[in-house]
Formats: structure tokens, C-alpha cells, sequence
């Protein structure tokens, strides 16, 4: 029976009528049928390469910075912390003379986790006089803590606690594969939320709230050491340069090690740039509770179109500094030849169904967003100079891609590049004085607000 309001006769549900509309739409050919019989018995990835389009992309490139090795953040979501440290440590490597070099991960996802515990905890403080169903209470219980971030997680972690090379706190089976440990404090984080709540609602002081907020970082801390070690305060540290010269032993904190292996970084220096075309260009905007740190920056950045981020980015390239991006790396890459590009797949043509979104509509139906972050190594121009294609030194070990690089087509860089860490000084004034304006303030749960992971 049907239900009241609805019609068996309409097209609101599938009904008999309807179904028979819909299977006479597809007339079985010769060749549907040997589509079908090629499609359910393979990968579909597979059968859509575009032959057309293999060997098409070399990786010469005019503009390069200089790069020296390739990382890998294993099975963990961490790209945006090996991205920002692969940034940094060709200064590094300059710095003292070095053949290679790399900086410790696990101790800044140590002290990344701990913070994010922190956050969630205060956000529930925070939000308690909210609703279950709360959008907010909801988005913070569903996100109490994870891998992910972006540019301004890195920076805020490094200011608060400095940097270790490698040897002072190597990676640990859970920092190099993330997820059990994930699971475990996910669970803790939200067992403790639970009971901040119900502290509130029995009326609670907030001096024993967060008295008991201590003591559930204390759980959490004795979780993380037991997973990941313990973060040094203090360690010993030399280096032998590419000339064999073997520096004195030396001690260092962590805040001692990143003030004297980066002297000239200064994080203020650094812009976000945005190309969001869901909203307004030339426009600054703030993502709220969108950092790991609770006192640390939230997401800032300059909303802007893509040509003129690329501009940018080729002087970025030109003056040897490499950047922060991310992108929706997981459309059209092609692994196994290093490339990003929009032919790299043809899924229109197997199926013959057109696919036509563009960047926007994307966008607004969480189709896209940006979910992997990578160094922005290289360009390469046309005779007038504009941009035909771009590399990327990636974290997913050198057997990856192309010797750990991916190739990247201008079309591609369009549709599928979202942001850009970029020096004040390679942007012009103009763009500039946008970080004068107040912020638009957006909730976390904006579909174009992804964490690199």
C-alpha cells in the first residue's frame, strides 16, 4: 500500500512504471554486452587509462628549487607535517653543509596529538551548555582527534616546542602507521567528552572540570608515551658536513635546535592562499577551531584566482623557496607514471556517461576538496613564460611516482589545486593588504575545509 501523499503512478519512487522507463533507456548492443563483460570482470582504472595521453608528460622543467632527498610518512596521515619539515630542511641542509638531513615527525606528532586532546577537551568545556544534536558539539565529537592538518599546525607545534633532528626521536611502528593508535584515543577522547558533560550538567565548578581535564591529558600522555616514547627535553646532536668536517657534540633543546638549524625562518613571513572559486576572491578568511594548538593560529588565508596564485608561485620557484601545496591528489593520478593530469583517465568514454562538473560544483557537493599535501618544487614554461606544468616532491618514498615526484599538468593544477604557502615577500602589495581585512569566520565543517592527510 502506498504510503499517503505518494503515488504508485508518479515518478516520486520506482515504482513498475518507472522501472520499465529506466531499463528501456539502456539498449543492450554488441558492444555494451562486451563492456560489461570487460568491466565486471577488471579494474575499471585500468580499463580507463588513456593511451593517448601516456608518454605525453617529460619531467624537465625549467624553473626548479634545489631538493635533496625524498621522505615518506608510511602508513599515517601526516603528509602535512612531512610536507611543511621538507619545506624547511633544505635550509637546513645549506645551513650547516650537509650532504642530507631529516627532522623528527614522531616528535612533533607526539606533541600534535596532545594539543588536539587538549583541543577537543575545551571545546566540549566550551560547548557544553549545547545540545547533543548541537552542529558544533556534534562536529567536535565526530573530530576529536586525528592525523590531519594543514601549514598553520606545523607552525603553531614548532613555535610552541622547537625541533629535533631524526636520531633524537625516531619513528615508532605506531607514528609510521597510525591508525590502531587513532582508534584508541578517539574512543578515550570521547569517553572523557561524555563525562565532561554530564560534570556540567551536575552542576560541576570549572576549577574541578578542568582539574579532571588534567587528569584525562594525563591518560592520554601516558598513551602517547607508550606508543610513540617520550619526547626529549634535552639531546646530543653533531653532524658531519659534506666536506667530512665532524661538528663537537653539543646539547640542545628542542627551541635551541630550531633557532640555531633555521635562523632566518620567521612563520609570520608565510601566507595561505586559497583558490576557492565556492566564494568571493580577494577576501580573507578564517576557519574557526581549524588548528591543533588551543592558543595557537586557527587556518588564515587569502582567497584567490588561480592565475594569479601561479604567478606567485613561479617567483616562489624562480628565488629557490619551495612551498607548501595541497591538492585533491587522489583525482586522475596516475602512480605508476608519476603524472596528475585530467587525461590520465577517461571514465566518460567506457561508461558513456558524461561527467561535467566544474570546480565549484565540486566543491559545494564535497565531490573535491583538498586532501594531501606536498612540497611545490618546480615549474615549466612556454616561450611567453606561462606555466605548462609543475612537480611536487611527495611523502610517500622514493619508489613512488617518479623517484618520489609527481608531475603536474597546468590543466590539472586548475581544477585540482586548492592551496599555496607562499612568502610575503614574492607577493605584491596589493594582495597583500587583504590581511588587513577582519576575517570571515567559516565552521570546520565547510566541505572545502579537508585536512591534508
Amino acid at each position: 500500500m502506498a504510503k499517503a501523499g505518494y503515488s504508485q503512478n508518479n515518478s516520486v519512487s520506482i515504482s513498475n512504471e518507472v522501472l520499465q522507463q529506466i531499463e528501456k533507456s539502456f539498449v543492450v548492443t554488441s558492444n555494451d554486452k562486451a563492456l560489461q563483460n570487460a568491466i565486471s570482470a577488471n579494474d575499471v582504472k585500468k580499463l580507463t587509462v588513456n593511451r593517448d595521453n601516456i608518454g605525453k608528460t617529460d619531467f624537465f622543467f625549467k624553473y626548479k628549487v634545489d631538493v635533496n632527498g625524498i621522505t615518506d610518512q608510511k602508513s599515517s596521515g601526516r603528509c602535512w607535517m612531512f610536507t611543511g619539515l621538507n619545506i624547511l630542511r633544505p635550509k637546513v641542509i645549506k645551513n650547516y653543509n650537509l650532504s642530507s638531513f631529516e627532522f623528527s615527525t614522531n616528535y612533533l606528532y607526539f606533541y600534535d596529538l596532545l594539543e588536539k586532546a587538549n583541543l577537543f577537551l575545551e571545546g566540549i568545556i566550551l560547548s557544553s551548555d549545547k545540545p547533543m544534536d548541537d552542529k558544533t558539539v556534534e562536529w567536535f565529537f565526530k573530530n576529536p582527534i586525528g592525523d590531519g592538518g594543514v601549514w598553520n599546525s606545523l607552525t603553531n607545534l614548532v613555535e610552541k616546542y622547537g625541533l629535533v633532528p631524526k636520531e633524537a626521536m625516531p619513528e615508532t611502528n605506531s607514528s609510521e602507521s597510525t591508525s590502531a593508535l587513532q582508534r584508541v584515543l578517539t574512543t578515550k577522547l570521547r569517553e572523557c567528552g561524555l563525562e565532561i558533560r554530564k560534570m556540567k550538567e551536575n552542576k560541576s565548578i570549572d576549577d574541578k572540570i578542568r582539574t579532571k581535564k588534567i587528569e584525562m591529558l594525563g591518560d592520554v600522555y601516558r598513551i602517547l608515551v607508550l606508543n610513540l616514547g617520550k619526547p626529549p627535553k634535552e639531546f646530543l646532536w653533531r653532524y658531519q658536513s659534506k666536506d667530512g668536517i665532524i661538528s663537537p657534540l653539543k646539547t640542545y633543546t628542542p627551541k635551541s635546535f630550531f633557532l640555531e638549524s633555521l635562523p632566518n625562518v620567521n612563520f609570520t613571513d608565510y601566507v595561505l592562499l586559497m583558490n576557492d572559486p565556492s566564494r568571493p576572491y580577494y577576501k580573507l578568511y578564517e576557519i574557526e577551531y581549524d588548528r591543533n594548538v588551543m592558543e595557537g593560529r586557527n587556518w588564515l588565508y587569502i582567497n584567490l584566482p588561480v592565475d594569479e596564485i601561479k604567478k606567485f608561485a613561479i617567483t616562489s620557484i624562480k628565488n629557490n623557496e619551495a612551498m607548501y601545496f595541497s591538492c585533491d591528489v587522489g583525482k586522475q593520478l596516475n602512480t605508476d607514471a608519476g603524472l596528475l593530469s585530467l587525461d590520465n583517465y577517461d571514465y566518460q568514454s567506457l561508461y558513456g556517461v558524461k561527467f561535467g562538473m566544474d570546480k565549484k560544483d565540486r566543491i559545494i557537493t564535497f565531490e573535491s576538496g583538498s586532501s594531501h599535501g606536498m612540497a611545490l618544487v618546480a615549474a615549466d614554461v612556454d616561450a611567453n613564460e606561462k606555466p605548462t606544468k609543475w612537480m611536487v616532491e611527495n611523502s610517500w618514498g622514493a619508489s613512488s611516482g617518479h623517484n618520489g615526484y609527481l608531475a603536474i599538468t597546468d590543466g590539472w593544477f586548475n581544477e585540482y589545486m586548492f592551496r599555496v604557502v607562499v612568502l610575503k615577500k614574492f607577493i605584491d602589495d596589493k594582495t597583500l593588504e587583504i590581511l588587513k581585512q577582519t576575517p570571515t569566520k567559516l565552521p570546520p565543517w565547510d566541505p572545502m575545509f579537508l585536512q591534508d592527510k
